[in-house]
């Protein structure tokens, strides 16, 4: 949570790169009122393409994958379920849903987080749940060695940690410490830090981001898949998240903007969604 603090203590100056990504997404947000009158058709097709890629691409990076023969049936349809895999990317479709629906007006709180993990997680016995022994981010070799490459908050203080994280995320947007998409890069990463979950944190992770854009104003994952854009930008991802975990553990800061909202919206600026 640390993130979250230093705003709340000192907002941060925003390098000159990431305010240009700002002007360029608040430009975009400006236009996109217009788009579902001018190309409603398009636009329908751009949803359900979306809702596609994002299902698949947030489990993928996972490890979780399904045959591709089943995707369509399993994102529009209502098939028996064959393993774990699909119930899991059908589960996201569900929290991907509720967002879409809601936007703006599915509060960022804790029973929301719960109520995606449970989701995105289905009928595994800890769905919805904080973890209940310490879970660290452990790093392993190809040749089968491994190291703990980042420890999260302790296992006890994750209810605290996590009631800390939504009341400063809700102090943040109330009292406009700084820009609200760097806020919600900021409340993203303290979510990594707390890792509140026993499995599943990475996918509660980009849906929490993408429900923070709800309330930032801006709607480009319900067109385009913001999931599909991390993967595909996943090692520039994990590169700029993995840096700034070191740091906040090492108790060093690196200007917060710079780092986070590069990595966590990699389109802002670049394809003018």
């Amino acid at each position: 949570m640390m993130t979250l603090r230093q705003l709340a203590a000192e907002p941060p100056s925003i390098p000159t790169r990431t305010s240009w990504y700002l002007a360029d997404l608040a430009e975009a947000r400006g236009k996109q009122e217009l788009f579902p009158r001018q190309s409603p058709q398009k636009l329908k097709v751009l949803r359900e393409h979306a809702l596609v890629e994002s299902a698949v691409s947030s489990n993928r990076i996972e490890g979780v994958e399904v045959d591709k023969s089943r995707v369509g049936t399993l994102i529009f349809g209502k098939p028996a379920l064959r393993d774990r895999d699909e119930e899991e990317v059908r589960g996201y479709r569900d929290a991907l849903k509720l967002i879409h629906e809601r936007g703006a007006k599915l509060p960022i709180s804790e029973a929301t987080i719960k109520r995606l993990h449970k989701l995105c997680r289905g009928e595994i016995w800890d769905a919805g749940a904080y973890k209940e022994k310490d879970v660290d981010i452990i790093q392993t070799y190809a040749d089968g060695r491994s190291r703990v490459r980042f420890k999260t908050v302790p296992a006890k203080q994750t209810p605290k940690a996590m009631a800390e994280m939504v009341e400063l995320w809700q102090r943040g947007v109330r009292e406009k410490w700084v820009h609200p998409l760097v806020l919600a890069a900021a409340l993203t990463l303290d979510f990594l830090c707390i890792h509140p979950f026993r499995d599943g944190n990475g996918r509660v992770s980009r849906l929490l981001f993408l429900l923070a854009s709800y309330h930032c104003g801006i709607e480009a994952g319900r067109y385009v898949s913001l999931e599909r854009i991390i993967e595909d930008n996943k090692e520039r991802y994990y590169e700029s998240v993995g840096a700034k975990l070191r740091s906040l553990a090492r108790g060093q800061t690196r200007p917060l903007a710079d780092v986070e909202l590069p990595a966590l919206y990699p389109h802002a600026g670049v394809q003018g969604v």
